[in-house]
């Protein structure tokens, strides 16, 4: 049968105690609702509607960027709507109407602060669904505290009666231990007729969805219940410490996978591994940790305590000695980095080459086997190969109102506490002396020295 999703990502989520939208707050370096969304796509429905409310505009970017990055033979239709006032998860259905009008087949309904939920635990919703020929089929789980969720009231039977929320159940009834998810199979054909006759009549003067099922049973429809065993998996996040917890998680199941291909981590529980992070084999990463982002780290690498990385790719044989940051970078192989070291901005760094301690690379190309072994900055430049930075070395790259660009050409010498005032190059095979400001090109071949810098001697005589 045809499917579709609904995601339900319009509140605020006032227990995170936030000015975020609760859909925003990110896990594994994604944002709770690209997970949901990620995990529905994979079931390849026909398209994918997400309601939005709070700070909407922000939510359909985030969605609409993430989108564009699956693959174009797995990504579903994505489409919006909008819920202008939060009256309910009954009312946030309804405002996605227009967009189920002519389609038939099985809608999922999905919530987008319930991140971890599997796509084999949503396979098996919709097969029951189907199998059981249902109107609706809803996912619970037991817990051994269910103070806040909505509770599945059984017949003496043992069939599906209703749903009663937390806030609109009796003492008895709060003493049930199986819950509502909050992720339902509709039949669509049967849902929005259901939806037109709900009523706010509860403690919150909301417009349930749950309501709708207690409608549909009464119609004689059949109502279908499936468990989830792993109650974590499908259980919403309401606070800060159920996003740590659910991180904690998540950090420790990348490790895992990581481990099983063929990473070493001398201390699993101190790394912070984003989901979408790459790590080739023989890889070893020390304590403490943090890579982010989509990045990639090629096979060999060995990654020093306290390093952390950003939105980078490492080559094969990089080593990243401790306490170095590198941010929106590239290494190919065999190049090394740190202690200390800091990489940013579209830093590139080639094969065999050094970058020491204490020194920072910004927005510069660093070529073939060339050194900057101590206390430098580098930014806005391109520096050649074979060529050797000294101690104390500042590309000057800003002249109070724009950047300018430093060019180094192969097998120079740059000497220590040398100031390169850009725009200026120096080219191929020349020197500078130690304490030298260079204020002009330097032609090949050439020796300068001084304050300003001045030819000395040609060093091919």
């Amino acid at each position: 049968m045809k499917l579709n999703v609904l995601i339900m990502a319009a509140g605020l989520g006032t227990r995170m105690k936030s000015k975020k939208a609760k859909v925003l707050h990110k896990l594994a370096g994604q944002p709770l609702v690209n997970h949901v969304f990620k995990t529905a796509s994979s079931l390849l429905p026909a398209k994918v509607v997400v309601v939005v409310g709070y700070q909407a505009e922000i939510v359909q970017e985030v969605l609409c960027q993430f989108h564009q990055k699956l693959s174009a033979t797995t990504a579903p239709i994505l489409d919006f709507a909008t819920q202008s006032e939060q009256l309910g998860t009954g009312h946030a259905v309804m405002m996605a109407r227009e967009h189920f009008a002519k389609d038939v087949g099985s809608l999922i309904v999905l919530s987008g602060d319930v991140p971890l939920v599997s796509v084999d635990c949503l396979k098996q919703l919709v097969q029951l669904h189907e199998q059981a020929n249902a109107a609706a089929t809803v996912l619970t789980t037991h817990l051994n505290n269910p103070t806040g969720y909505g509770r599945i009231v059984r017949n003496s039977e043992g069939y599906f009666e209703q749903i009663v929320e937390d806030r609109d159940a009796t003492s008895l009834q709060r003493e049930i231990k199986e819950i509502n998810s909050g992720i339902y199979c509709f039949n669509l054909s049967l849902l929005f007729d259901a939806l037109s006759k709900l009523s706010p009549v509860n403690a919150q003067g909301e417009y349930y969805l749950t309501d709708t099922l207690s409608i549909l049973r009464k119609e004689g429809h059949k109502i279908a219940v499936i468990m989830s065993a792993d109650s974590e998996d499908v259980l919403g996040i309401n606070t800060r410490s159920e996003l740590a917890s659910l991180e904690k998680r998540l950090r420790k199941r990348k490790v895992d996978r990581l481990m099983a291909s063929g990473v070493t981590f001398l201390d699993p529980d101190s790394a912070f591994i984003d989901d979408e992070v790459v790590i080739g084999c023989d890889t070893v990463i020390y304590p403490q940790v943090i890579i982010e982002g989509a990045t990639l780290i090629g096979e060999g690498c060995t990654i020093g305590m306290g390093v952390h990385i950003s939105s980078s790719s490492l080559g094969d044989g990089v080593t990243v000695r401790n306490h170095s940051i590198v941010v929106d970078s590239q290494l190919a192989n065999r190049a090394s980095v740190g202690p200390f070291a800091h990489l940013r901005m579209n830093t590139h760094i080639a094969e065999n080459a050094t970058i020491g301690n204490f020194v920072e690379i910004k927005n510069s190309s660093i070529g073939k086997g060339t050194k900057a072994m101590h206390l430098s900055y580098v930014g806005d430049a391109t520096i050649g190969n074979k060529v050797n930075i000294g101690a104390g070395t500042v590309t000057c790259n800003y002249d109070g109102k724009q950047k300018h660009r430093t060019v180094i050409e192969d097998n120079v010498k740059i000497g220590s506490d040398t100031m390169l005032v850009a725009p200026v190059k120096v080219g191929q095979g020349s020197m500078t002396g130690a304490g030298s400001v260079v204020t002009k090109d330097v032609a090949e071949n050439s020796l300068v020295v001084g304050v300003p810098a001045v030819v000395k001697k040609k060093l091919d005589e």
